[in-house]
């Protein structure tokens, strides 16, 4: 489906602080939030930094001549260009409804720059289940007034706006809320989306049914407590992309001779329910034994390591 083309504009002249406007081509779209009677100019970024993804190219194994795919009519069997092919919606085995972009268009211009918020929530009563995707809110021009008494309001009451937001021709329940000093939007996902825990059999008896002593969640809240560290997203890495990247290298130094030591499957024995206090003990001494001394960064107590 095309995505809608990002306009350009020619630099502007330097902004009042009040009225201070990144100016990033990047922008997705910029459009209003809306509540009540009152609209605010935003921009909408995305949140998620550009990644360098491992690529991989699927070859053939006795020449390495790299794969292609095509698109096949069923009938003919010939390819089909890219220029003749619709969207259809097949609702009878044989006969589709075909919609072409205008029809997308249409049913999508109404919202298309707005989030509109319908209600607020207590932000500690939204699910974490339903979180998909973040974008960042900036103001646009005339915007940033109305843009930080959102932000404090939204700080003040703990509440979170949900609103509906068109995002590259799709519609999406989202949350609107507070990012330090930034408003954002977390695209949800709709309740019938998510699986309910019942259906996928989580334990859910009294927890008195478990025969769990006072003393082992004593401990148990003792091991928790010595693993806490404040929360710092710079401690955790991709680790198993820097061992793909490496062995890659390593291929290609070697080209191609590279033995691959094999690493026997790790083993976890079931703790039985007798063994829970004395593993628990266990942990909290080697939580202590393996703490690094206190720092002011408070990076001690993880088992994880930074890299």
């Amino acid at each position: 489906m095309a995505q809608r083309k990002h306009q350009k504009k020619s630099p502007t002249k330097q902004a009042k602080p009040e009225e201070e406007i990144v100016s990033d081509k990047r922008a997705l779209w910029k459009g209003y939030i809306s509540f009540g009677l009152v609209n605010i100019p935003v921009m909408l970024y995305s949140a998620q930094m550009p990644t360098e993804e491992v690529h991989f190219k699927l070859l053939a194994k006795d020449n390495l001549a790299g794969i292609k795919y095509a698109r096949i009519n069923e009938i003919t069997q010939k390819e089909v260009p890219w220029e003749d092919i619709v969207k259809g919606y097949e609702y009878e085995p044989g006969n589709y409804a075909i919609l072409t972009e205008e029809d997308f268009n249409e049913i999508a211009k109404e919202n298309q720059k707005v989030i509109e918020i319908e209600d607020f929530v207590d932000r500690e009563k939204l699910g974490t289940m339903y979180f998909e995707k973040p974008y960042y809110l900036l103001p646009n021009k005339g915007g940033a007034k109305g843009y930080v008494l959102l932000r404090e309001t939204l700080k003040n009451t703990n509440k979170v706006g949900i609103a509906r937001v068109m995002i590259r021709s799709h519609q999406y329940l989202a949350a609107l809320l507070v990012q330090d000093n930034a408003l954002i939007i977390n695209t949800l996902r709709y309740p019938q989306e998510v699986k309910k825990a019942t259906e996928v059999g989580v334990p859910s008896e009294p927890v008195s049914n478990y025969k769990i002593s006072k003393k082992e969640f004593d401990i148990a809240k003792q091991l928790v407590d010595t693993m806490t560290i404040n929360w710092d997203p710079k401690r955790y890495t991709n680790e198993y992309r820097q061992e793909l990247l490496k062995l890659i290298e390593e291929k290609i130094a070697t080209k191609g001779k590279k033995v691959i030591k094999h690493i026997e499957k790790a083993e976890f024995k079931q703790t039985n329910v007798v063994d829970f206090m004395d593993l628990l003990k266990k942990s909290i001494q080697k939580q202590k034994s393996t703490k690094s001394p206190p720092t002011k960064s408070s990076k001690s107590g993880s088992k994880k390591k930074s890299r």
